[in-house]
């Protein structure tokens, strides 16, 4: 994987993380309130059996009434008669009633005989119930053999007490039906958590994968276009170059080259006119010297088109004045030029990027305008350096725009360096053509103008 590639990654894996820590959140909280939703329906159900319990309950004290209310605490007769009825009395399937004396004796057991006449007082839950019995009544949850089926199962008990007879009557009812949902509810509950978690995962994973897989092919394709972009700024650079060689090639060829061989041509003169003692020897020798000087001069000048020396010395102004005087020597168009100091302000290269572009520009004046006049203004905004440059000549259409001439940097190798060289600064080209002119902008921003320290630092380096 690439480097940013890994970055990609990086990224993709805490959305994916975020996006399980969510859904684990919401999901865990659902949970609970489903839960507790459960909870809340077992406990009504429970409420439900109870109040069952009391129902029946009632009735049974309803129907031994007329026979306890009327008999003394050793009636045994009325005592039997009460036996008797509660034998009778059932509910449901499983549904009876028990009697037990407070000593622990079970009397009544109508679905179990073989518990009648022992004492069960050391069996923990008849314990329990014979306490609810003796302070008021009161409810008892355990697991008692279920007579229908034989198996132990959960059951709630209720029981009262008749303390005139030192008995407790009680009833329960078996609860294994209500367990039996609220597991069916929990492992639904249960069996839905897993599928939403499959479900996410399912949308989950492979659109994470699809995000990634698309930054990677987005990767891919961004690296491709730069990849064809820098091959062609790269062949751009070998044209530029190749183009300002074959200038330089012809300038020498066409100015110092004859010129240099114009002097050796009036060395010869001179030196055959010395032999023969000629008195125009002095003549022909300073002809000689003038030529020299003139490509003196030419060598000058091209080597102050490759870099001006004013340009490190004096500063921006002074460099672009003086390749104004030697364009308007050179063409003998008028230059108009306003400019402020931006000596020790601008760096190095942001000052050599605005006099190439005016030097461009004043080149393709020279070739292509026919202009009688141009103005030239450096200055100062709030935003930062602005180069203004303004010609009288017949402008040019380019390919974007034909009818209006309103145009942007292109077409043109040299207005495509232009654009380049402010795009590097973080600043803007603007370039409007029409058939009175043409109004080229250079602008870079403020941020690159040196602090205090960054010009002494650029001192102290030179």
């Amino acid at each position: 994987m690439t480097f940013r590639q890994q970055i990609l990654a990086l990224t993709t894996i805490p959305l994916l993380l975020a996006i399980l820590a969510i859904t684990s959140l919401v999901t865990w909280q659902s949970s609970q309130l489903s839960k507790d939703g459960i909870q809340a329906f077992e406990q009504s159900m429970l409420y439900a059996k109870e109040s069952e319990l009391k129902n029946y309950i009632e009735l049974a004290l309803t129907a031994i009434k007329p026979v306890y209310e009327n008999a003394t605490p050793d009636d045994e007769f009325a005592k039997e008669q009460v036996k008797r009825v509660l034998n009778r009395l059932s509910f449901g399937e499983d549904g009876y009633f028990y009697v037990y004396h407070y000593d622990g004796t079970n009397v009544v057991h109508p679905r179990q005989p073989f518990r009648v006449g022992k004492n069960w007082a050391d069996h923990p839950d008849v314990a329990a119930l014979l306490d609810y019995a003796k302070n008021g009544g009161g409810f008892h949850r355990y697991v008692w053999e279920k007579p229908s089926s034989s198996e132990v199962s959960d059951k709630i008990g209720y029981a009262v007490g008749l303390d005139k007879w030192q008995w407790m009557i009680g009833t329960g009812a078996y609860i294994d039906d209500i367990l039996a949902q609220t597991e069916a509810a929990n492992q639904s509950l249960s069996n839905t958590i897993n599928q939403t978690f499959l479900l996410v995962a399912l949308i989950t994973v492979p659109a994470v994968f699809a995000v990634f897989g698309t930054g990677v092919i987005m990767n891919l394709r961004e690296r491709r276009l730069a990849d064809s972009k820098l091959k062609e700024l790269t062949q751009r650079i070998v044209d530029t170059q190749e183009e300002e060689r074959s200038r330089i090639a012809r300038e020498l060829h066409d100015g110092i080259s004859q010129n240099m061989v114009g002097v050796r041509y009036v060395l010869d003169l001179a030196e055959r006119q010395v032999r023969e003692g000629k008195d125009t020897a002095l003549a022909t020798i300073e002809r000689g010297a003038g030529a020299l000087n003139t490509a003196i001069k030419e060598v000058r000048r091209i080597s102050h088109d490759l870099r001006p020396g004013q340009l490190d010395d004096l500063g921006l102004s002074a460099a672009l004045e003086s390749l104004i005087n030697n364009f308007e020597e050179r063409t003998n168009i008028d230059v108009d030029f306003e400019s402020v100091a931006f000596k020790n302000v601008l760096p190095s290269d942001a000052k050599t990027a605005i006099y190439r572009i005016a030097q461009e520009a004043l080149s393709n004046i020279e070739k292509h305008s026919a202009a009688e006049n141009v103005k030239l203004r450096l200055k100062s905004t709030k935003t930062g350096l602005e180069m203004v440059i303004i010609d009288n000549g017949r402008g040019f259409v380019t390919k974007q725009n034909p009818k209006d001439k309103t145009i942007g940097p292109s077409g043109g190798l040299g207005l495509r360096n232009m654009q380049e060289r402010m795009e590097h600064f973080g600043g803007s080209l603007e370039v409007i053509s029409t058939p009175k002119g043409t109004r080229l902008v250079a602008r870079l921003p403020r941020s690159i103008y040196l602090t205090n320290a960054n010009i002494k630092a650029e001192f102290q380096s030179a």
